[in-house]
């Protein structure tokens, strides 16, 4: 009789060669998917067996928060059913605060520990995010606010990231309107790139580069609190930054996000070099996205 292999806890190593940190979740294979196929449409209409559906709360993971608080939800904040990380793992640290352990003649090693959380973001299956009016979209943004708030408790978290993926091209696995919250014990090392050079450029000039983004061929539309702008060396075609117009350093300090579209796929170069091959000038991208008209 063969013996069932247990199931191993969720992991971050880090690669000496690449200095990339990976997630080694074995739960994350266990996630279904109502997709039948990786293309974008949206290939099942049904609410009957989805768990996110009104009515379905019970097949869920369990909730965090719900608005409003009653039966008649709008939108939910739940636990993720197949989670990259754990939050039920110890987080152990030795003196210095240092979770990371040595792996051998390789890199380190740290406790899967995190939260991974769902947004979902309409009770009904067939409405989504861009269907919704916008104080709709403006309760999804201040769920945010207000998930990330309760995990700054937490020291061991050191960065949290919201992101969406729409459609199954994007990586979703249920075809309901849905973003997630995933937090980590690490900061990425992208990001840690992205602060070291906006600290190098403060140094040099004594100025925010975010503040400073001043240039009307990229800019796309501007309010008495945000400017959205197509960046000087954006990664992707038209991709948009949303930027606030007085200076603060924590997403959830704002009332709106960065919103990134990607409308291509990543090749076997950027993943392999980290440089990315876009199309499209961001003025370009800028004076055609300024034509839109948004209702």
């Amino acid at each position: 009789m063969a013996t069932r292999t247990p199931i191993r806890s969720p992991e971050l190593r880090k690669d000496p060669v690449t200095n990339r940190w990976v997630i080694f979740s074995p739960a994350r294979a266990k996630r279904p998917t109502d997709f039948k196929s990786k293309s974008p449409e949206n290939p099942n209409s049904s609410s009957s067996s989805c768990p996110f559906c009104i009515g379905n709360e019970h097949e869920c993971a369990p909730e965090i928060f719900r608005v409003p608080p009653d039966p008649n939800w709008k939108l939910r904040v739940i636990e993720n059913l197949y989670p990259a990380l754990s939050r039920n793992l110890d987080y152990p640290t030795d003196q210095n605060g240092d979770s990371s352990n040595e792996l051998g003649v390789w890199g380190r090693v740290v406790p899967g520990f995190g939260f991974h959380d769902v947004v979902i973001e309409s009770p009904v299956h067939s409405v989504q995010l861009s269907d919704l009016n916008p104080s709709e979209i403006g309760d999804v943004l201040i769920a945010y606010k207000r998930r990330i708030e309760q995990i700054e408790g937490f020291d061991s978290i050191k960065y949290v990231q919201v992101f969406k993926n729409h459609g199954a091209s994007a990586g979703a696995s249920l075809s309901h309107s849905h973003s997630q919250i995933l937090s980590l014990p690490i900061v990425p090392p992208s990001v840690s790139v992205r602060l070291d050079s906006m600290k190098e450029y403060f140094n040099q000039t004594g100025k925010c580069s975010l503040c400073e983004v001043h240039s009307k061929d990229l800019l796309i539309n501007e309010t008495s609190h945000f400017i959205s702008i197509a960046p000087f060396s954006g990664s992707f075609p038209f991709e948009i930054w949303i930027i606030p117009r007085y200076h603060s350093p924590h997403f959830h300090e704002l009332d709106n996000e960065k919103i990134v579209p990607q409308l291509t796929g990543v090749g076997g170069f950027e993943l392999g070099s980290g440089c990315y091959i876009n199309p499209v000038f961001p003025d370009d991208a800028a004076k055609l996205l300024r034509e839109v008209n948004v209702p």
